[in-house]
């Protein structure tokens, strides 16, 4: 028996239960955030525990930052608040679980927090873009790196993340983030900047929060996109992999942006290339060896010589449509389940 602890009706739920159900297996239990929030739940007695993304719902965002009004559709507010929530939430859940996590909290705490989880990578030998940790805009200018990615600590979707580019006395960025009567927003469209002023404000909005900042690693490009891969690791394997195409240096989907050619992308790549990439994947992975699955956003640089890993995520996993042996990640991850190609682990990242 599985319990789920998520959101019940998302899709993510609906996916995972269906993968489960389909598999011959009893269908899971689900356990809200709204309830663990509020400490008014109970958990089946359960083989495992999955949990499972507690975004997209407005009541559980308020709860988890403990503040007294929900955030406004789109607003970005009270990231390390929002944190903190969460990860107390989540080891209640461990608590008061009778079975293991298939994502346990010391990693997942880790993965939502990109200072420390960029530590753990390149203490373990995975490429990553330089980076140091900042709480505002001149600190990121102090540095005097050319180009840079600013991300909140704690942000997720690329809410919040700006592609800073330093020329001289001028200055250029590419962002979701919007400012609005003082308040900022995360858009399902990125703006660029030219005012240092505004550009400024963003930053320091979002420093409040901490952030995390790396040198700018040059994308490749691809039908003339540059873009980045999404990789699925379920098992400790590279299994399931969307290139994310764009226009910007923003590649994440949701922004506007497309999936792009896999086999012109590992084609162009080489075989030699493409192995040593899905490698790095892997040994990212093994960084969190309770975890089930994690999704790694990986980049190829121009020419495809050199790549490195942006980051790795807890739930990122939702890739509706992709197969893979007739297999989603859903499906992948339930076999692995039932076949014990996974089992969790005793060790756990830190």
């Amino acid at each position: 028996m599985i319990t789920v602890v998520g959101i019940p009706g998302h899709r993510r739920v609906e996916l995972f239960r269906a993968a489960v159900v389909a598999a011959g297996r009893p269908a899971p239990a689900v356990v809200g955030w709204r309830d663990v929030c509020a400490g008014d739940f109970e958990m089946q007695p359960s083989a495992l525990v999955r949990l499972e993304s507690p975004g997209e719902d407005p009541e559980v965002d308020r709860l988890l930052r403990g503040a007294d009004r929900p955030a406004a559709h789109g607003e970005v507010v009270g990231l390390a608040a929002w944190y903190a929530g969460f990860v107390a939430a989540a080891r209640r859940v461990e608590r008061a679980a009778a079975g293991p996590l298939t994502t346990p909290v010391d990693e997942l705490a880790i993965m939502f927090d990109k200072r420390r989880c960029h530590a753990l990578l390149r203490d373990r030998g995975v490429p990553v873009p330089d980076g140091f940790a900042a709480g505002d805009y001149g600190q990121v200018r102090a540095a005097g790196w050319s180009r840079v990615f600013v991300k909140p600590a704690h942000g997720s979707s690329a809410s919040g993340v700006v592609a800073l580019a330093f020329d001289r006395a001028r200055v250029s960025a590419y962002t979701s983030a919007a400012l609005d009567g003082g308040r900022l927003f995360n858009e399902l469209r990125v703006h660029r900047y030219t005012d240092e002023r505004t550009i400024a404000a963003i930053v320091d909005r979002l420093g409040a929060d901490g952030l995390h900042v790396e040198r700018w690693f040059p994308k490749a490009g691809h039908d003339g996109r540059v873009f980045d891969l999404r990789v699925v690791a379920i098992a400790g394997r590279a299994a399931h992999v969307v290139v994310r195409t764009g226009r910007t240096p923003l590649t994440n989907l949701h922004l506007g942006n497309a999936r792009g050619d896999l086999a012109g992308v590992r084609a162009a790549a080489g075989r030699e290339r493409w192995a040593a990439a899905l490698a790095t994947c892997e040994r990212a992975a093994a960084c969190f060896p309770g975890s089930l699955h994690v999704g790694v956003d990986l980049m190829f640089a121009p020419g495809y010589r050199d790549h490195a890993v942006a980051e790795v995520n807890a739930f990122g996993d939702l890739l509706p449509g992709l197969l893979v042996d007739g297999r989603d990640t859903y499906a992948t991850e339930v076999e692995a389940l039932v076949s014990g190609s996974w089992r969790p682990a005793v060790g756990v990242a830190g």
